[in-house]
């Protein structure tokens, strides 16, 4: 099978992409620095970082005013998401974490986005479950434990609007979507993909940005 034009993104190739993008602001910046420095360890679970800039762009794009976010970790995606959103715009972030969210609180304030995101330190699935039935959702953004994500799926769909856009991260999972010996976390993506291919319901593209990243528009 061929690959056509792919690129293969080298160190050097991945710093021109971001130079020709949107700059991230001080709020953003300072965010993945903090994050990097208290959780190193961790860190890794935060957007790439020119996933802020893409995220920013698909809200207006998609004229989005309620946003839901499951996963937050330290706030970076929130926060891009936030600041694209208009006047009386929301964001629902779920995520279990005080310690981590607690970083991501101080940046949306220092933004001047707080009033525009309601954090909801609970199990996502409880969130969600909680929100209307009917669909209302104009975006979501999905980037959690990959074991749940076909729940996480489930409950979204029937909520997004007709048109509206769901946003999935680490579709390609550092290349373990190819294991035959997959790590719990693998065949949870193994299995969504599958899954989200299968959906009529939505029409979805998977791209390699990042960790990969499929676009989920509502027939």
């Amino acid at each position: 099978m061929s690959k056509g034009n792919t690129t293969k993104i080298t160190d050097e190739l991945y710093a021109y992409m971001l130079a020709h993008n949107p700059p991230l602001d001080e709020h953003q910046r300072g965010l993945v620095v903090t994050t990097e420095e208290k959780f190193p360890d961790a860190a890794g679970m935060q957007s790439a970082e020119e996933q802020g800039p893409i995220l920013a762009f698909l809200v207006r794009l998609t004229g989005a005013r309620h946003v839901v976010e499951v996963g937050t970790f330290t706030g970076f995606s929130a926060l891009s998401m936030a600041q694209a959103l208009p006047a009386g715009g929301t964001l629902i972030a779920c995520d279990i974490s005080e310690e981590w969210t607690e970083y991501g609180r101080r940046a949306w304030e220092a933004a001047g986005v707080a009033d525009r995101i309601d954090l909801r330190i609970a199990p996502a699935l409880e969130t969600l479950r909680a929100m209307p039935a009917e669909p209302h959702i104009d975006m979501a953004y999905l980037d959690a434990d990959k074991q749940n994500q076909i729940a996480y799926w489930e409950e979204l769909v029937p909520r997004m609007r007709q048109g509206g856009l769901i946003v999935t991260d680490n579709t390609l999972f550092h290349g373990g979507v190819l294991s035959e010996d997959p790590s719990p976390s693998e065949a949870g993506v193994q299995a969504f993909n599958d899954h989200v291919s299968a959906d009529d319901r939505m029409e979805s593209v998977l791209l390699a940005i990042s960790d990969g990243l499929t676009l989920s528009r509502k027939r």
